[in-house]
Protein backbone atom coordinates (compact mmCIF):
# COMPACT_ATOMS: atom_id res chain seq x y z
CA UNK A 1 0.00 0.00 0.00
CA UNK A 2 1.55 3.16 -1.06
CA UNK A 3 2.11 5.87 1.98
CA UNK A 4 -0.09 8.05 2.64
CA UNK A 5 -3.11 6.36 1.09
CA UNK A 6 -6.21 7.44 2.41
CA UNK A 7 -9.30 5.57 4.40
CA UNK A 8 -10.99 4.36 0.51
CA UNK A 9 -8.16 2.75 -0.57
CA UNK A 10 -7.86 0.62 2.44
CA UNK A 11 -10.16 -3.14 2.59
CA UNK A 12 -13.55 -2.97 4.13
CA UNK A 13 -12.95 -3.80 7.45
CA UNK A 14 -9.33 -2.21 7.63
CA UNK A 15 -11.10 1.13 6.66
CA UNK A 16 -14.07 0.61 9.07
CA UNK A 17 -11.96 0.01 11.76
CA UNK A 18 -9.13 2.93 10.73
CA UNK A 19 -12.69 5.43 10.51
CA UNK A 20 -13.86 4.30 13.70
CA UNK A 21 -10.77 5.11 15.13
CA UNK A 22 -10.41 8.40 13.84
CA UNK A 23 -14.11 9.28 15.37
CA UNK A 24 -13.13 8.37 18.63
CA UNK A 25 -10.11 10.48 18.15
CA UNK A 26 -12.11 13.18 17.35
CA UNK A 27 -14.43 12.70 20.12
CA UNK A 28 -11.80 12.70 22.55
CA UNK A 29 -10.58 16.28 21.00
CA UNK A 30 -13.85 17.38 21.11
CA UNK A 31 -14.84 16.25 24.81
CA UNK A 32 -11.09 18.26 25.67
CA UNK A 33 -12.31 20.83 23.72
CA UNK A 34 -15.40 21.41 25.67
CA UNK A 35 -13.92 21.25 29.22
CA UNK A 36 -11.45 23.74 28.13
CA UNK A 37 -14.04 26.44 26.61
CA UNK A 38 -16.86 25.57 29.51
CA UNK A 39 -14.83 28.01 32.01
CA UNK A 40 -15.98 30.66 29.68
CA UNK A 41 -19.78 30.36 30.38
CA UNK A 42 -19.33 29.19 34.03
CA UNK A 43 -19.99 32.46 35.98
CA UNK A 44 -20.24 31.99 39.41
CA UNK A 45 -19.07 28.90 41.84
CA UNK A 46 -22.93 27.22 41.48
CA UNK A 47 -22.12 26.94 38.02
CA UNK A 48 -18.51 24.91 38.51
CA UNK A 49 -19.93 22.74 41.10
CA UNK A 50 -22.89 21.93 38.75
CA UNK A 51 -19.96 21.00 36.07
CA UNK A 52 -17.80 19.29 38.76
CA UNK A 53 -20.53 17.00 39.53
CA UNK A 54 -21.03 16.39 36.13
CA UNK A 55 -17.67 15.02 35.17
CA UNK A 56 -17.78 12.84 38.90
CA UNK A 57 -20.76 11.55 37.84
CA UNK A 58 -19.54 11.11 34.04
CA UNK A 59 -16.78 8.77 35.88
CA UNK A 60 -18.73 6.08 37.42
CA UNK A 61 -20.69 6.40 33.89
CA UNK A 62 -17.72 5.44 31.56
CA UNK A 63 -17.08 2.40 34.04
CA UNK A 64 -20.44 1.21 34.53
CA UNK A 65 -20.86 1.35 30.53
CA UNK A 66 -18.38 -0.95 30.05
CA UNK A 67 -19.95 -3.26 32.15
CA UNK A 68 -23.61 -2.83 30.84
CA UNK A 69 -23.14 -1.39 27.52
CA UNK A 70 -20.26 -3.60 26.43
CA UNK A 71 -19.85 -6.93 28.53
CA UNK A 72 -23.67 -6.75 29.09
CA UNK A 73 -23.68 -7.26 32.74
CA UNK A 74 -26.05 -5.32 35.07
CA UNK A 75 -25.17 -3.66 38.16
CA UNK A 76 -27.51 -2.20 40.94
CA UNK A 77 -25.10 -2.04 43.37
CA UNK A 78 -22.36 0.37 42.19
CA UNK A 79 -23.40 3.03 44.20
CA UNK A 80 -21.66 0.72 46.84
CA UNK A 81 -18.01 0.84 45.37
CA UNK A 82 -18.38 4.46 45.06
CA UNK A 83 -19.09 5.25 48.54
CA UNK A 84 -16.60 2.82 49.41
CA UNK A 85 -14.24 4.80 47.83
CA UNK A 86 -14.74 8.18 49.37
CA UNK A 87 -15.54 6.50 53.00
CA UNK A 88 -11.83 4.26 52.84
CA UNK A 89 -9.54 7.53 51.58
CA UNK A 90 -11.81 9.23 54.56
CA UNK A 91 -11.34 7.10 57.39
CA UNK A 92 -7.23 7.04 55.85
CA UNK A 93 -7.15 10.11 55.80
CA UNK A 94 -8.93 11.74 58.72
CA UNK A 95 -9.01 8.90 61.46
CA UNK A 96 -5.70 7.51 61.13
CA UNK A 97 -3.69 10.49 59.80
CA UNK A 98 -2.83 9.71 55.86
CA UNK A 99 -2.09 11.83 53.51
CA UNK A 100 -4.47 12.21 50.96
CA UNK A 101 -2.78 12.17 48.07
CA UNK A 102 -1.81 8.09 49.38
CA UNK A 103 -5.14 7.28 51.18
CA UNK A 104 -7.13 8.28 47.90
CA UNK A 105 -5.23 5.26 45.66
CA UNK A 106 -5.05 2.82 48.37
CA UNK A 107 -7.91 3.07 49.12
CA UNK A 108 -9.41 2.64 45.34
CA UNK A 109 -7.26 -0.44 45.09
CA UNK A 110 -8.70 -1.71 48.28
CA UNK A 111 -12.32 -1.56 46.52
CA UNK A 112 -10.60 -3.02 43.27
CA UNK A 113 -9.97 -6.13 45.47
CA UNK A 114 -13.41 -6.69 46.80
CA UNK A 115 -14.65 -5.98 43.46
CA UNK A 116 -12.60 -9.05 42.57
CA UNK A 117 -13.23 -11.10 45.12
CA UNK A 118 -17.16 -10.75 44.94
CA UNK A 119 -17.11 -10.65 41.21
CA UNK A 120 -15.68 -13.78 40.97
CA UNK A 121 -18.56 -16.32 42.63
CA UNK A 122 -21.77 -13.14 41.32
CA UNK A 123 -20.56 -13.23 37.60
CA UNK A 124 -21.32 -16.64 37.25
CA UNK A 125 -25.18 -15.63 37.83
CA UNK A 126 -27.00 -14.33 34.50
CA UNK A 127 -29.99 -11.91 33.97
CA UNK A 128 -31.91 -10.74 36.75
CA UNK A 129 -29.89 -12.97 38.88
CA UNK A 130 -27.00 -11.13 38.79
CA UNK A 131 -29.08 -7.71 39.09
CA UNK A 132 -30.48 -9.05 42.34
CA UNK A 133 -26.91 -10.26 43.58
CA UNK A 134 -25.44 -6.30 42.91
CA UNK A 135 -28.50 -4.93 44.40
CA UNK A 136 -28.03 -6.83 47.79
CA UNK A 137 -23.95 -5.69 48.01
CA UNK A 138 -25.22 -2.22 47.54
CA UNK A 139 -27.67 -3.11 50.34
CA UNK A 140 -24.88 -4.67 52.46
CA UNK A 141 -22.49 -1.73 51.97
CA UNK A 142 -25.32 0.67 52.62
CA UNK A 143 -26.21 -0.83 55.61
CA UNK A 144 -22.80 -1.13 57.34
CA UNK A 145 -22.00 2.38 56.24
CA UNK A 146 -24.85 3.60 58.31
CA UNK A 147 -24.68 1.55 61.52
CA UNK A 148 -20.94 1.03 62.36
CA UNK A 149 -20.93 4.73 63.44
CA UNK A 150 -17.33 4.56 65.50
CA UNK A 151 -15.80 3.78 61.90
CA UNK A 152 -18.24 5.52 59.53
CA UNK A 153 -20.33 8.33 62.16
CA UNK A 154 -23.33 6.66 61.23
CA UNK A 155 -26.21 7.32 59.34
CA UNK A 156 -25.02 12.05 59.66
CA UNK A 157 -21.88 10.66 58.53
CA UNK A 158 -18.27 12.28 58.67
CA UNK A 159 -15.61 15.08 57.81
CA UNK A 160 -13.43 14.51 54.68
CA UNK A 161 -10.29 16.22 55.04
CA UNK A 162 -9.15 18.19 51.49
CA UNK A 163 -7.30 15.97 48.85
CA UNK A 164 -3.62 17.73 49.16
CA UNK A 165 -0.98 17.20 46.11
CA UNK A 166 2.85 18.21 46.75
CA UNK A 167 1.98 19.53 49.80
CA UNK A 168 -1.57 21.96 47.86
CA UNK A 169 -4.07 21.88 49.23
CA UNK A 170 -7.15 21.60 46.33
CA UNK A 171 -9.05 24.57 47.90
CA UNK A 172 -12.24 26.30 45.45
CA UNK A 173 -14.37 25.01 42.74
CA UNK A 174 -11.78 26.39 39.92
CA UNK A 175 -9.20 24.61 40.66
CA UNK A 176 -11.05 21.40 41.07
CA UNK A 177 -13.15 21.87 38.12
CA UNK A 178 -9.43 21.29 36.30
CA UNK A 179 -8.05 18.49 38.39
CA UNK A 180 -12.10 16.13 37.91
CA UNK A 181 -11.88 17.71 33.90
CA UNK A 182 -8.29 15.84 33.69
CA UNK A 183 -9.68 12.99 35.59
CA UNK A 184 -12.34 12.77 33.06
CA UNK A 185 -10.57 12.71 29.73
CA UNK A 186 -8.08 10.15 31.24
CA UNK A 187 -10.57 7.57 32.11
CA UNK A 188 -12.71 8.65 28.73
CA UNK A 189 -9.11 7.88 26.80
CA UNK A 190 -8.58 4.52 28.80
CA UNK A 191 -11.48 3.25 28.15
CA UNK A 192 -11.56 3.67 24.70
CA UNK A 193 -8.21 2.06 24.37
CA UNK A 194 -9.81 -0.64 26.32
CA UNK A 195 -12.41 -1.22 23.62
CA UNK A 196 -10.01 -1.27 20.50
CA UNK A 197 -8.32 -3.81 21.77
CA UNK A 198 -8.74 -7.71 22.12
CA UNK A 199 -10.55 -7.08 25.27
CA UNK A 200 -12.81 -5.01 24.13
CA UNK A 201 -13.38 -6.88 20.76
CA UNK A 202 -13.67 -9.97 23.60
CA UNK A 203 -16.80 -8.09 25.72
CA UNK A 204 -18.49 -6.92 22.47
CA UNK A 205 -18.77 -11.00 21.45
CA UNK A 206 -19.73 -11.93 25.12
CA UNK A 207 -22.54 -9.19 24.66
CA UNK A 208 -23.78 -10.31 21.30
CA UNK A 209 -23.64 -14.26 22.39
CA UNK A 210 -21.64 -15.30 25.70
CA UNK A 211 -22.04 -19.27 23.66
CA UNK A 212 -20.97 -18.35 20.80
CA UNK A 213 -17.67 -16.12 22.15
CA UNK A 214 -16.80 -19.34 24.38
CA UNK A 215 -17.28 -21.42 21.17
CA UNK A 216 -14.28 -19.40 19.74
CA UNK A 217 -12.23 -19.75 22.59
CA UNK A 218 -12.85 -16.64 24.98
CA UNK A 219 -12.53 -17.17 28.41
CA UNK A 220 -15.91 -15.23 29.19
CA UNK A 221 -15.69 -15.75 33.23
CA UNK A 222 -12.17 -13.96 33.09
CA UNK A 223 -12.82 -10.81 30.66
CA UNK A 224 -16.26 -10.52 32.86
CA UNK A 225 -14.57 -10.35 35.91
CA UNK A 226 -12.07 -7.91 34.56
CA UNK A 227 -14.59 -5.43 33.28
CA UNK A 228 -16.44 -5.40 36.48
CA UNK A 229 -13.18 -4.20 38.60
CA UNK A 230 -12.36 -1.63 36.44
CA UNK A 231 -15.81 0.37 36.32
CA UNK A 232 -15.07 -0.66 40.27
CA UNK A 233 -12.33 0.95 40.57
CA UNK A 234 -13.52 4.39 38.35
CA UNK A 235 -16.70 4.08 40.72
CA UNK A 236 -14.29 4.27 43.90
CA UNK A 237 -11.75 7.34 42.29
CA UNK A 238 -14.94 9.12 41.69
CA UNK A 239 -16.41 8.68 45.36
CA UNK A 240 -13.01 9.65 46.80
CA UNK A 241 -12.63 12.48 44.78
CA UNK A 242 -16.09 13.33 45.71
CA UNK A 243 -15.93 12.96 49.55
CA UNK A 244 -12.70 15.21 49.23
CA UNK A 245 -14.43 17.72 47.05
CA UNK A 246 -17.45 18.03 49.26
CA UNK A 247 -15.43 17.95 52.68
CA UNK A 248 -18.04 15.35 53.91
CA UNK A 249 -20.03 11.92 52.89
CA UNK A 250 -23.12 9.90 54.19
CA UNK A 251 -23.91 6.88 53.73
CA UNK A 252 -26.51 8.15 51.08
CA UNK A 253 -23.72 7.73 48.41
CA UNK A 254 -24.21 3.94 48.79
CA UNK A 255 -28.29 3.57 48.50
CA UNK A 256 -30.00 1.72 45.82
CA UNK A 257 -31.64 5.27 44.19
CA UNK A 258 -28.33 6.25 43.94
CA UNK A 259 -27.28 3.06 41.72
CA UNK A 260 -30.33 3.26 39.67
CA UNK A 261 -29.61 7.20 38.85
CA UNK A 262 -26.22 6.12 37.88
CA UNK A 263 -27.88 3.00 35.15
CA UNK A 264 -30.56 5.83 33.96
CA UNK A 265 -27.47 7.79 33.08
CA UNK A 266 -26.20 5.04 30.89
CA UNK A 267 -28.98 4.06 29.17
CA UNK A 268 -30.19 7.72 28.81
CA UNK A 269 -27.05 8.36 26.73
CA UNK A 270 -26.57 5.58 24.86
CA UNK A 271 -25.51 1.51 25.92
CA UNK A 272 -22.20 0.52 24.00
CA UNK A 273 -21.16 4.21 24.05
CA UNK A 274 -18.12 6.14 26.03
CA UNK A 275 -19.68 9.30 24.71
CA UNK A 276 -23.07 8.62 25.71
CA UNK A 277 -22.39 7.66 29.12
CA UNK A 278 -20.92 10.87 29.43
CA UNK A 279 -23.91 13.06 27.84
CA UNK A 280 -26.09 10.99 29.91
CA UNK A 281 -24.25 11.90 33.09
CA UNK A 282 -23.87 15.86 31.42
CA UNK A 283 -27.83 16.06 31.08
CA UNK A 284 -29.13 13.60 34.17
CA UNK A 285 -26.90 16.31 36.22
CA UNK A 286 -28.20 19.27 34.99
CA UNK A 287 -31.79 18.83 34.10
CA UNK A 288 -32.73 18.53 37.50
CA UNK A 289 -30.98 21.98 38.34
CA UNK A 290 -32.70 23.71 35.79
CA UNK A 291 -36.15 22.15 36.72
CA UNK A 292 -36.16 23.66 40.28
CA UNK A 293 -38.13 26.56 38.93
CA UNK A 294 -40.74 24.02 38.30
CA UNK A 295 -41.11 23.56 41.66
CA UNK A 296 -43.99 21.12 42.35
CA UNK A 297 -43.83 20.08 39.18
CA UNK A 298 -40.25 19.09 38.81
CA UNK A 299 -40.37 15.46 39.52
CA UNK A 300 -43.40 15.13 36.97
CA UNK A 301 -41.78 17.11 33.69
CA UNK A 302 -38.09 15.01 34.62
CA UNK A 303 -40.21 12.18 34.15
CA UNK A 304 -41.88 13.35 31.27
CA UNK A 305 -38.55 13.92 29.68
CA UNK A 306 -36.74 10.73 30.07
CA UNK A 307 -40.17 8.59 28.84
CA UNK A 308 -40.27 10.84 25.80
CA UNK A 309 -36.25 10.63 25.47
CA UNK A 310 -36.76 6.51 25.09
CA UNK A 311 -39.65 6.81 22.83
CA UNK A 312 -37.76 8.76 20.39
CA UNK A 313 -34.18 8.00 20.91
CA UNK A 314 -34.50 4.30 21.89
CA UNK A 315 -30.82 3.41 21.95
CA UNK A 316 -30.00 6.40 23.96
CA UNK A 317 -29.04 9.89 22.88
CA UNK A 318 -25.63 9.38 21.19
CA UNK A 319 -25.95 5.51 19.22
CA UNK A 320 -29.73 7.46 18.22
CA UNK A 321 -27.66 10.86 16.80
CA UNK A 322 -25.31 9.20 14.48
CA UNK A 323 -27.41 6.81 13.05
CA UNK A 324 -29.84 9.66 12.03
CA UNK A 325 -26.39 11.57 10.76
CA UNK A 326 -25.23 8.12 9.11
CA UNK A 327 -28.44 8.27 6.94
CA UNK A 328 -28.60 11.59 6.78
CA UNK A 329 -25.16 11.41 4.85
CA UNK A 330 -26.34 8.47 3.01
Amino acid sequence: MRAGSNVSELPPAAAAVRGMGLRRSRGLLALAGVIAALPLVLVNNYFYEVAILVALNAIVCVGLNLLIGYAGQISLGHAGFFALGGYGSAILSGSHGWPSALSLPVSVAAVGVLAFLVGRPTLRLKGHYLAMATLGLGVIVSIVLATEDRITGGPDGMAVPPLALAGLALQGERLWYWVVGGALLAVVWLALNLIDSPAGRALRALHGSETAAQTLGIDAARHKLRVFVISALFAAAAGALTAHYAGFITPAKASFMHSVELVIMVVFGGMASVFGAVVGAAVLTTLPQLLTVLKDYEMMVFGAVLIATMVFFPQGIVPTLARWMARWRA
